[in-house]
């Protein structure tokens, strides 16, 4: 097996194993060399990527083409307008070009959602993405942690490629939910360090909450159950503009363990390349792998 699993974010439902290990391996090998572990040099055999993308593709017809032509008016209610509120909220804080939501126009109506998809799209985060993409991710989000069949097929993907070879789990926003859920449902496995980056994970409300396990909420603040042994190694590494990455610090909910770190990707801030080849993250990478 692989000494590291790759597991990619959302909107990659059009690519593949290999176009996707292509992209990562190069970009994980130049965070190396910037941490000063270049001579701990990747190769293809090394990676593997645990590919779920095209679970959430929809399945193909003659003169369809690219996602499904979603607007405002299929953002559903609850779980996607709750996200996407609070998409539009971290933009704003983060970006001066975004108008920030007032208390009047919570995403709760067409008209609200149509603001709030209008303000994304002219935000640093989402330049570029079109409306019907924006919408399709949220669709991601929430078909994830809310059908079963969808999120046992993802999971299993992710497992089938860590083994007892397998060193360092790197995953990327909505692929670090599943990478931590594959992790706490295989209790014996002998994975060293996970690296997550762009996570969602500390979403209280949204995400959080609906992980499996269940956190514990006795007493305080939730507390998630730790995905590994005592000597596994967490590394979460967040943009402060990456809007995914809503909680920055995962500390709270998940123990002091886990080492929060804030990186600068520019106008990338989700990326999954900019964060691969960070030296944060290529000495995470190269400490797991020692």
């Amino acid at each position: 097996m692989a000494r590291v699993v790759a597991v990619h974010g959302i909107g990659k439902q059009t690519l593949g194993e290999e176009s996707l290990r292509k992209e990562w391996l190069p970009a994980l090998n130049d965070g190396l060399t910037r941490a000063g572990a270049a001579a701990v040099r990747l190769a293809e055999p090394d990676v593997a990527m645990a590919f779920y993308g095209d679970l959430f593709r929809p399945p193909g017809e003659f003169l369809a083409v690219g996602d499904p032509p979603y607007t405002a008016a299929d953002v559903a209610e609850g779980f996607e307008q709750e996200l996407l509120q609070a998409w539009w909220q971290a933009a704003a804080a983060s970006d001066p070009a975004v108008v920030p939501p007032g208390a009047d126009t919570l995403v709760s109506t067409p008209r609200s959602v149509q603001a709030a998809l209008r303000a994304l799209s002219g935000s640093r985060f989402f330049a570029g993405v079109a409306l019907r993409a924006m919408v399709f991710d949220l669709k991601q989000v929430h078909a994830y942690l809310t059908d079963p069949v969808l999120r046992a097929k993802a999971l299993a993907r992710v497992a089938d490629q860590i083994g007892e070879d397998t060193q360092v789990v790197v995953a990327h926003s909505l692929g670090s939910v599943v990478a931590y859920e594959a992790l706490c449902a295989q209790p014996g496995h002998q994975v060293r360090t996970l690296v997550t980056i762009g996570s969602p994970l500390g979403i209280e409300n949204l995400i959080l909450h609906r992980l499996q396990p269940a956190p514990l909420t006795l007493d305080g603040p939730p507390r998630a159950v730790w995905p590994g042994p005592e000597g596994l190694v967490w590394a979460n590494l967040a943009d402060e503009g990456d809007v995914v990455a809503l909680v920055k610090d995962l500390r709270s909910a998940f123990g002091e363990q886990v080492r929060c770190a804030i990186v600068r990707n520019g106008a990338r801030a989700h990326d999954a390349v900019a964060y691969l080849t960070d030296a944060l993250c290529g000495r995470a990478v190269a400490d797991g792998l020692a």
